[in-house]
């Protein structure tokens, strides 16, 4: 899936909080925002696209892939994590909450 370029409304989050069911249903629409904090953006609020069933296929076939082609190398999961490590530890390191 490839990124689109596509603009987004600005809107203070005082006036997001304020008419949030008038800009979920133009998200709804297609419509985009920019919710902003002192005049500096912070969030978005886009409209939701769910996964089709092809690109769900496509990317389930392409782990596959790559799976197998780590299994061909000899690289297991099990030895890529550290002791008490999970696949979702794994997944989310470097990631800032």
């Amino acid at each position: 899936m490839k990124g689109r370029l596509i603009a987004a409304e600005p809107v203070s989050a005082y006036d997001a909080k304020t008419h949030l069911p008038r800009l979920l249903e133009r998200a709804e629409r297609g419509e985009r925002f920019v919710i902003t904090r002192h005049g500096k953006p912070v969030a978005q609020l886009i409209p939701f696209e769910g996964a089709d069933d092809a690109s769900l296929a496509q990317m389930l076939d392409r782990v596959d892939r790559v799976r197998a082609r780590l299994a061909r190398q000899g690289i297991a999961l099990s030895r890529i994590l550290e002791p008490g490590e999970s696949v979702r530890d794994l997944a989310h390191s470097g990631h800032r909450y």
